[in-house]
């Protein structure tokens, strides 16, 4: 109480006790902690709970291994996929030609057809030529292991090759030439046989077999050596490497597979007026007959479904005329894009299709009494000999018209698809099959050179068909993943706030591995393999692109993010920071006058 009084009182004499006090610039009491301590308390809590806001708000986000999806995409733009194919020609009955200009020949012929372009899906080809002179002796040039494929002089005879034995000349063949698909690419051949045909006529005969092998042959062949190394060369390219189509590339959805690998083939048969009649079909015998084959040969390709279903009241949106030379009602070509009626067809009814899979829908419609027979009536004037056609990427019609088209009762007759119109219907739903798959329904393939007779494969594609798809099949996937896993990358890198699910990383990770395996495989040789392998790396960078927590959140920028909560903490935060400062400012000026009244006190 005497220090107090002394500082209140400045009038009391302190000379010899005290020094001069100044009240405005010394304290004789040193400054409390107290009030600097609490806003510094209040401060650093506010700190500590930064973190945890940030936490609050954190984004998960797997980590995407985007160089390797740059890489890829990069390799596949830079560097076409190509396939190892071996081309083995065979000459038969040639007494003095040389087998290395042969070989020159055929190269520079393939080469001129392929317009010496690397496209994805073609063929990284080698040649071989064996030339068998009339005596059964060889001679050759190979660029194939021998100890792994070779050809037996004298195994192929000029006799064998009659008309009519086509199928056992692809069967002797297909011996001959065993265990050369191997590792290194599948093997191709096509043997030409000088000799004398059995009609005597100078035509020249080309077959392509149902497996990877075909033939020419005619007599006076070996005058005709530019003829036939064209041909040859034709072949080995147009038909083997082509398939027998116009185009060489992929260009859009090439072919009708979904962007999960499946396909669906939905087969309905319409009732047009169940007051008529009423059909129905055993579906089932011929699924197991003639599709299961063809779905079973398809499996590296695609995943393949069936079913089927019969609906009533089905008329169709064109209209038909009565034609009194064909004595039937016709529907031009014209009325195509309005034969199909969306409103009462109700076809989409698949309950195994999910979303990205691709469902192909093949009618049988029947007419009703008021228009049969009905016939579809070609641009030449010729009626349609399958009295159906294709729509593209959605499937195909055939109109059936029962056998009798007079109604003798009022009650409607009930009967059923006999099973030989049934084989016949599928068979022409299978050539629609091929169309839609880009292939001719016809068995024969015309070039400037002349025509080929294919022989048709009892599973609806044959072996080199098959091969043409994968080869196709696998470039567009490959392609297709690249693209997506691209788009992914680019959205992610986009969108910092993206949410990203391990399940996502995963799907990229695996879809990344199966497309470095379908390129290792389709580099040695493995069609199948590589086909499946790139359908899967496909399917799942679908997967992974719309994943559903991708697309159901909505996705903002720190920006917004900050200037959503920024309303509710800046404002304390800022009086909070501004108490700080300021007790801290005043806490030094008030040890600053304490310090000041010990030098004076130390000084007296």
């Amino acid at each position: 109480m005497e220090e107090s009084s002394d500082r209140l009182n400045p009038t009391a004499d302190t000379s010899g006790i005290m020094p001069e006090f100044d009240a405005q610039t010394m304290r004789s009491s040193k400054p409390g902690l107290k009030r600097l301590f609490i806003t510094t308390t209040v401060l650093f809590s506010f700190l500590l709970g930064l973190p945890f806001l940030w936490k609050s708000v954190e984004i998960y986000r797997s980590p995407l291994p985007f160089h390797d999806i740059d890489s890829l995409s990069d390799q596949i733009e830079s560097t076409p996929l190509r396939f190892p194919c071996n081309y083995h020609a065979v000459f038969v009955g040639f007494p003095s030609t040389d087998p290395d200009k042969l070989r020159s020949d055929i190269q520079d012929g393939i080469n001129q057809l392929s317009h010496g372009k690397s496209q994805c899906g073609s063929c990284s080809f080698s040649i071989s030529v064996t030339v068998q002179n009339p005596d059964e002796h060889c001679s050759e040039t190979l660029t194939i292991d021998p100890t792994t494929c070779s050809y037996r002089c004298g195994v192929i005879k000029r006799n064998t090759f009659g008309v009519g034995l086509d199928d056992a000349v692809d069967e002797s063949l297909d011996d001959v030439f065993s265990g050369c698909s191997g590792n290194s690419g599948k093997m191709y051949s096509v043997v030409v046989v000088n000799k004398e045909n059995a009609n005597g006529e100078d035509e020249v005969r080309a077959v392509v077999g149902k497996r990877r092998h075909a033939w020419i042959a005619g007599k006076g062949l070996e005058e005709r050596y530019g003829e036939v190394v064209a041909r040859v060369s034709e072949i080995f390219v147009k038909v083997f490497m082509n398939g027998g189509r116009e185009e060489d590339s992929i260009h859009g959805e090439f072919m009708p597979v979904g962007s999960d690998g499946r396909i669906v083939l939905s087969f309905s048969l319409l009732n047009s007026n169940p007051r008529d009649w009423i059909y129905d079909w055993d579906f089932q015998r011929i699924d197991e007959a003639l599709l299961a084959p063809v779905t079973k040969a398809l499996a590296p390709i695609a995943n393949i479904s069936v079913e089927s279903q019969v609906l009533y009241h089905t008329p169709k949106s064109s209209f038909s005329s009565w034609d009194e030379k064909l004595q039937s009602y016709i529907f031009r070509t014209s009325d195509l894009p309005f034969f199909v009626n969306s409103n009462e067809w109700h076809l989409d009814t698949s309950a195994g299709a999910s979303g990205r899979s691709k469902i192909l829908q093949f009618v049988v419609y029947i007419p009703s009494g008021k228009e049969c027979p009905l016939h579809l009536q070609l641009p030449n004037g010729e009626i349609s000999k399958t009295n159906g056609f294709i729509s593209p990427m959605w499937g195909g019609v055939i109109v059936w018209n029962p056998g009798n088209c007079d109604k003798d009762s009022e009650s409607p007759s009930r009967d059923t698809i006999s099973h030989q119109d049934l084989e016949q219907i599928v068979k022409v739903f299978l050539g629609q099959f091929r169309q839609l798959f880009g292939f001719k329904s016809e068995a024969f393939y015309t070039s400037g050179l002349g025509t080929y007779k294919i022989l048709p494969s009892e599973r609806g594609f044959t072996e080199w068909e098959l091969d043409v798809l994968s080869r196709k099949h696998t470039c567009f996937n490959l392609h297709s993943c690249s693209t997506t896993l691209g788009s992914l990358s680019r959205l992610v890198q986009s969108l910092p706030r993206m949410i990203i699910k391990d399940e996502i990383g995963e799907q990229v990770k695996y879809s990344l591995k199966a497309a470095k395996l379908a390129q290792s495989n389709a580099s040695l040789g493995g069609y199948s393999s590589s086909a499946s392998s790139s359908r899967e790396a496909r399917s799942l960078a679908e997967n992974a692109f719309f994943h559903p927590s991708i697309m159901s959140v909505s996705y903002f920028s720190y920006e917004h993010c900050f200037a959503v909560y920024s309303p509710f903490f800046l404002p304390v935060a800022g009086h909070v920071v501004l108490a700080a400062l300021r007790e801290w400012k005043r806490y030094r000026q008030e040890k600053a006058k304490y310090l000041t009244w010990l030098t004076r006190k130390k000084t007296a």
